[in-house]
């Protein structure tokens, strides 16, 4: 069987240390891309993930995801400030670690999980040793833009990002190293009333042609375990404070990003940032604060 042809307009993502194709991109639904490789006999230890257009310049990202079955919306704003537009859709990269890819032959899923369930993302699920890195508290809140805004109760979201040296935990990969079994810097939330969730984590690294980034899936009906992500997206961070942190001692060995040094260098960021830069507060010394509202057409 030969497997389907992206559609134009798709951009794929390849494992850092690798150059990305570069086309403007579309959201792919979870597992679709595995499907795709098997039903055409390939075999990948990391199949290339597909990718969304990011939303730049202020401009309304299309997606073409479902708004049925969503969380509830509140009757109440979010507590931020209202997105003009909806958060932009972008890829899952080659290490989601949600089902849709697989390592040494073998899925790669850890939402299947039962301690994936987890604020304090630090860690391997299960253990209490955490990472070393400069503190990074993260506060997200999901809103309906169709709905004024309100708030989004009950969706699920799920974070995920490399580590100070730029490895992402769960895979074996040249690039990356090996970390099967591992599940650092990965964790889901449900939203609260408000539709906020918080995250304790460390700043990102970076790694071979990207920029800092975490990346991320929002589940509106809460299904983390075996839905389809209503969205998939990434966080950016202000270069001004990532030269700060990629000075610092914890972060010297593995120095500044001299892979991609502006968004306009970058294969996701390069059509901007205006829906997906976090704003972050403090220091080196005490941690971050990093703050997003993300605007869902739900």
């Amino acid at each position: 069987m030969t497997p389907p042809q992206i559609p134009d307009h798709q951009t794929t993502e390849l494992p850092p240390g690798e150059d990305a194709v570069h086309r403007c991109p579309s959201q792919t639904g979870r597992r679709q891309a595995l499907g795709w490789l098997s039903a055409g006999g390939l075999a990948l230890s990391i199949p290339v993930a597909l990718m969304g257009c990011g939303g730049g310049d202020g401009g309304t990202s299309s997606d073409g995801s479902s708004s049925s079955d969503s969380g509830s919306s509140g009757g109440s704003t979010s507590s931020g400030t209202c997105p003009s537009s909806e958060i932009a859709s972008e890829t899952g990269g080659p290490y989601p670690a949600d089902g849709s890819n697989s390592t040494n032959g073998s899925t790669v899923d850890v939402l299947s999980l039962s301690g994936i369930l987890r604020s304090d993302i630090r860690s391997n699920v299960g253990e209490s040793t955490v990472l070393s890195g400069v503190p990074l508290a993260l506060t997200l809140t999901v809103t309906n833009l169709n709905q004024s805004c309100a708030a989004i109760e009950g969706a699920a979201v799920y974070i995920w990002h490399c580590d100070k040296d730029g490895e992402y935990s769960a895979y074996n990969a040249t690039a990356n190293g090996d970390h099967v079994g591992e599940t650092y810097l990965r964790g889901v939330q449900l939203t609260d009333a408000n539709g906020q969730v918080s995250f304790t984590t460390v700043y990102p690294g970076w790694y071979t042609g990207r920029i800092t980034h975490i990346h991320a899936e929002v589940y509106l009906d809460g299904n983390y375990a075996s839905g389809t992500p209503d969205k998939t997206t990434q966080f950016a961070f202000p270069q001004s404070v990532t030269t700060e942190v990629y000075a610092s001692s914890l972060y010297a060995t593995h120095g500044q990003n001299t892979s991609v040094t502006s968004f306009s260098a970058d294969n996701v960021f390069s059509d901007g940032t205006d829906t997906e830069m976090l704003t972050l507060s403090g220091d080196t010394s005490s941690g971050y604060t990093a703050t997003l509202t993300l605007g869902l057409n739900a």
